[in-house]
């Protein structure tokens, strides 16, 4: 009885394997580690190499250090499932992951490839996830590589540490650090995957002189640390931002250190050494405990020579074609008018407790002509504060300090309801419970955070079961996929049936946007003047 229990488990697991890859059969090649094993789907055509190691597993001694070299391996190392993601707490409701459970482990990228077995030189697509340097992961279905990977082009996704694990910086750290800085651990790692990227593409049909990186949210801020890092800037072909950049961020090691040091002392720990000795358990208790605590992008010498402002005022950057954007609704109205009716007279109420010293520059370019404008207009004001500033800041720093194009969009369309009536949409393009109380649906005033990520991908279909998607969906989705593919392959997202997308010129003071949705067209931008001024606001001029 025992055997044929044995038997009968071993036949189950072996049908669910089967089931899981009915379509596949097992490819292997051979990278500079050693042999991987992945699977070549056929009946989409393409290989996917999941969970590949690009660096160490950064554990034990190698907690809170800059990322090392994987080292090579004896025999195959399988590479059909996606790896851990990095320790986070669930913040965002609309992460929806694929990965093997969490880990400090969590060093792996994974290829999607159309490539046959004589391929060579097609153009690559690197992107980092969102998640605000809290939360995210490789593996979701939003950044499924397949969709793209049919249109011609490799698709990798690449994990990178985050929150505690990924930025804490410490005097203790600095000193026993070969370059004497520490934090940015997450950034090393984004740089390490593009490094492996470089030197590995090749073996998967990939060009190494045609990679592009992408990104939203902290993956879009972190792009432009890319481009401006000497560790990462000559080895990228192209730059693709969705709603964030760190141009205007960044602080001294000294400060970095002090933000570490608060932080153990809220531990019963005295010392890093003692940190570095305790299981994951713990320090990710550490975290949760003081969640409100952010690690800040630290100018090190060594990731960060100097401010990443400085880096592109200095046209030090990465001289590369660039296509950055936002969406129309970043953050919703009620960020700026709270839980008051939108009328002339509360958002003015409103701007001058909020601005007392800016209040009447303000009025005059965030000025609705009647209540009904309210909205938009609060819209539009929360919007460029915490996210349309700092990402036109990066945009207007390349387009001047580079002779390379530079495209910039605005994003419209917003996203069908939920599938399950139950939720609604939360902040940062999130999702969570509706309120009992609340019978309606909230109406969203344009498109939200991150909402363009499935659209520009060709994801729909992957979250289907998510979002009521309609044919308008679709077709938003088409063109704006278009655009990123031509760009990724050209520079240039310009194609067959798409609208004409010029770039911007360096000194236009009303410089072209592509505004995609439904039905999508170009335009010159009329609202610069607002980033003009939170560019003296913010004090980026």
């Amino acid at each position: 009885m025992k055997n044929l229990n044995f038997y009968l488990i071993l036949f189950f697991f072996s049908s669910l394997v089967f089931a899981q890859n009915k379509n596949a059969f097992p490819v292997q090649l051979e990278i500079n580690n050693g042999i991987i094993e992945g699977n070549y789907d056929t009946h989409s055509g393409i290989q996917t190499y999941f969970g590949v190691p690009f660096a160490s597993p950064p554990i034990g001694d190698l907690r809170w250090k800059a990322p090392m070299p994987m080292k090579n391996w004896n025999g195959v190392k399988i590479t059909k499932k996606f790896g851990p993601r990095p320790m986070q707490p669930l913040i965002f409701g609309d992460m929806k992951s694929r990965s093997d459970g969490l880990s400090e482990d969590c060093l792996y990228l994974n290829i999607w490839t159309p490539s046959l077995s004589d391929t060579k030189g097609l153009p690559v697509l690197l992107y980092f996830y969102g998640g605000g340097n809290m939360a995210g992961d490789a593996s979701e279905y939003r950044y499924d590589g397949e969709s793209m990977a049919k249109n011609g082009i490799i698709m990798v996704t690449a994990n990178y540490r985050l929150n505690i694990f990924g930025f804490l910086a410490h005097p203790e750290l600095s000193k026993e650090s070969p370059y004497n800085a520490s934090g940015n651990y997450g950034f090393l790692d984004q740089s390490m995957a593009i490094k492996w990227v470089s030197e590995n593409i090749h073996f998967f049909g990939g060009d190494p002189n045609k990679i592009t990186i992408a990104g939203e949210s902290a993956g879009s801020s972190a792009v432009s640390l890319q481009m401006a890092s000497p560790l990462s800037s000559s080895l990228i072909s192209g730059a693709i931002g969705e709603s964030g950049s760190s141009l205007t961020r960044g602080v001294s090691l000294e400060e970095a250190e002090k933000i570490g040091e608060r932080v153990v002392k809220k531990s019963k720990y005295n010392s890093i050494k003692e940190l570095k000795d305790l299981p994951t358990r713990e320090i990710y208790e550490l975290y949760n405990r003081n969640r409100n605590i952010r690690f800040p992008l630290v100018i090190d010498g060594y990731f960060m020579p100097d401010s990443p402002l400085e880096i592109f005022q200095n046209n030090k950057q990465s001289q590369i074609p660039l296509l950055v954007g936002w969406n129309s609704a970043e953050t919703p109205p009620s960020m700026i008018m709270g839980k008051d009716e939108f009328t002339i007279e509360n958002f003015e109420k409103k701007i001058i407790k909020r601005f007392p010293n800016n209040h009447k520059e303000i009025l005059k370019l965030y000025s609705p002509n009647s209540d009904k404008d309210v909205k938009i207009i609060a819209r539009d004001l929360s919007s460029d504060l915490w996210m349309g500033y700092i990402t036109w800041k990066w945009f207007d720093m390349h387009r001047k300090n580079s002779n390379n194009n530079v495209y910039r969009y605005l994003y419209h369309k917003i996203r069908p309801p939920l599938v399950d009536q139950t939720m609604e949409a939360g902040l940062a393009g999130g999702t969570k419970k509706r309120d009992s109380k609340n019978s309606k649906r909230k109406t969203p005033s344009g498109a939200c955070h991150s909402c363009e990520i499935e659209y520009a991908l060709g994801n729909l279909e992957l979250t289907k079961n998510i979002y009521s998607w309609t044919e308008e969906d679709y077709k938003v989705s088409k063109t704006m996929q278009s655009y990123f593919l031509n760009f990724v392959r050209n520079g240039n997202p310009n194609g067959d049936n798409l609208k004409l997308w010029e770039p911007s010129s360096k000194n236009a003071k009303k410089p072209i946007i592509m505004n995609i949705d439904v039905n999508s067209y170009s335009s010159k931008t009329e609202n610069d003047n607002r980033y003009l001024f939170l560019d003296k606001y913010f004090s980026n001029n």
